[in-house]
């Protein structure tokens, strides 16, 4: 049974950092593209950051260029989110995704399975 669990989302002030984590079981991590994405009310959902299967390639959205930062650990099957200098508009319900194509994705609709979410707040 595939499954993502997010943890590590908290209430942060701006200017701080925190690190997501994406724990995956049912599948070989390294097989698997991992995207992250969040959704804030009343936006659309945003692709964050993703990591590509095998060679590790990364993209990110260009709002998060340069603060955020996504790594991938195969032997503890979990893909990290690292955030830093965080705004107000980082406030976000932050969700990872796998898909099984090669390269990278912004698209919600090349990945196949979701977690549930965990919740960043940035607020002083």
């Amino acid at each position: 049974q595939v499954q993502l669990v997010e943890s590590g989302g908290a209430l942060v002030q701006p200017g701080g950092s925190l690190r997501l984590s994406c724990a995956v079981s049912g599948f070989t991590l390294d097989y698997y593209a991992i995207g992250w994405f969040r959704q804030a009310p009343g936006k659309e959902r945003e692709g964050v950051a993703c990591i590509s299967r095998r060679d590790g390639r990364t993209y990110y959205a260009d709002s998060v260029k340069g603060r955020f930062s996504i790594s991938r650990d195969n032997a503890k099957n979990t893909v990290y989110l690292q955030m830093n200098s965080l705004k107000p508009e980082d406030a976000a319900v932050y969700y990872c995704a796998s898909g099984s194509f090669g390269g990278v994705s912004s698209d919600a609709d090349s990945y196949s399975y979701w977690g549930q979410g965990t919740q960043v707040t940035v607020s002083s």
